[in-house]
């Protein structure tokens, strides 16, 4: 039994207490000790690591409340020893700060968001956390949450924090708000600001933190015990549900604009497909006009093609144009000279001859008046049919039926 106060007596081990001791209190960086109130705030950590971790594990152990574990920790520890006998005026004006000084940090998440950062402070030692701390008078929380971050890791969230996307916690009736960053490549460099306060910072994948104290998902993975992660405990299991969600809807705004993108590109595929059949076309409209205006000749009026006056006198006088001359020569290339029919015609639509069959049996009808009058000369037949001499060209009617 150990007697740390007039009136208090708590059964503490003092390997117990040494441990404690070392862990939170010790390690103060020298400038910090006459800071009362703040070495209160690490008599709390180490009482709720007392609480968890030792009196969980051996219920022998006396559970006492923060005043009697923070009056043994001030008649054991060498430098507070001398203010043993104000302990309670210490721990009065510490309740006051601390109502009033809440804690914002911030939950920095790689781009995937399955690993977290996590700094491990020269005050707790072998202990890790989230990068946090008390807010300034007059300070908003998400300022207090960018400056804190700032000086632990040398990382800048104040482009990326969102002031309505946080996790908060009460720990022992103090508040603790933690943005949540995400995207935070994993091969960043992170720099300390300050001297002494950080020791470490490393990623953790977040399947290996526990979400209680009894979980081993460290122990089997990491090697480390629960008790290391104590004051991350109380935000793991609303971290993941904060993943999960965002997990959600990260999907659903993929699903919706995957199906967003495929109407997008029905439309734009209708749009090339007509502006591609405008273009046909066209095409085809310049070509038919090409056609019949006769390629490298003249420009004519093809309404008025087939009734012009000199193809009207050369049909009266049976003799074939030079157009004429070279569609029978291409015409007759490809077939036998025996099997071609060949026809004259008189302006008046009536035959000059009468047909005659050919050894082969193909029918010929030759023009005898020009044989007689020429009969060395070959008779090279005119290829129009006598309705084409009165044909005028519909151009309306012939452009209906291309599909412009």
């Amino acid at each position: 039994m150990l007697e740390s106060h007039p009136g208090f007596e708590v059964s503490i081990p003092l390997a117990t207490l040494d441990d404690l001791g070392s862990r939170f209190i010790i390690n103060v960086p020298e400038e910090e000790r006459n800071d009362l109130v703040r070495i209160c705030f690490q008599i709390e950590l180490a009482h709720w690591f007392y609480l968890d971790f030792y009196c969980s594990e051996n219920p022998n152990l006396h559970q006492c409340n923060m005043k009697e574990f923070t009056h043994q920790i001030f008649n054991h520890i060498p430098f507070l020893k001398e203010h043993a006998q104000n302990t309670d005026d210490i721990l009065e004006s510490w309740k006051m700060y601390k109502m009033a000084v809440p804690t914002y940090g911030a939950i920095l998440l790689d781009e995937n968001m399955e690993y977290v950062l996590l700094v491990q402070s020269y005050w707790a030692k072998a202990s890790w956390g989230f990068p946090k701390g008390k807010v300034n008078e007059e300070e908003q929380p998400h300022d207090c949450a960018v400056r804190e971050v700032l000086e632990e890791t040398g990382f800048d969230i104040s482009k990326l924090i969102d002031k309505n996307d946080f996790i908060e916690h009460v720990v022992h009736d103090r508040l603790v708000r933690l943005y949540v960053i995400t995207g935070i490549p994993r091969d960043t460099k992170f720099q300390p600001k300050t001297r002494k306060e950080i020791k470490s910072i490393s990623w953790f994948h977040i399947s290996d933190l526990p979400s209680h104290k009894k979980d081993l998902a460290p122990k089997t993975n990491l090697g480390m015990g629960p008790n290391t992660f104590f004051m991350v405990m109380p935000f793991i299991k609303p971290l993941r549900k904060w993943i999960c969600y965002k997990q959600q809807r990260l999907f659903q705004e993929q699903h919706n604009g995957a199906k967003t993108n495929q109407t997008r590109n029905k439309k734009t595929a209708e749009i090339i497909k007509q502006k591609q059949q405008q273009v046909y076309a066209q095409i085809f409209q310049d070509e038919f006009v090409e056609y019949l205006q006769g390629k490298g000749s003249r420009p004519r009026d093809h309404r008025n093609l087939s009734a012009s006056p000199s193809r009207i006198q050369r049909l009266k006088s049976n003799q074939p144009s030079n157009r004429d001359r070279e569609k029978h020569s291409l015409g007759s290339l490809g077939h036998n000279d025996s099997k071609t029919v060949e026809r004259s015609y008189v302006f008046n639509g009536a035959r000059n001859s009468h047909p005659t069959n050919t050894s082969e049996g193909t029918m010929h009808q030759k023009d005898t008046r020009n044989e007689q009058e020429e009969p060395d000369k070959i008779s090279v037949p005119d290829m129009s049919a006598p309705s084409w001499v009165h044909f005028t060209l519909d151009r309306k009617t012939l452009m209906s039926c291309f599909d412009f």
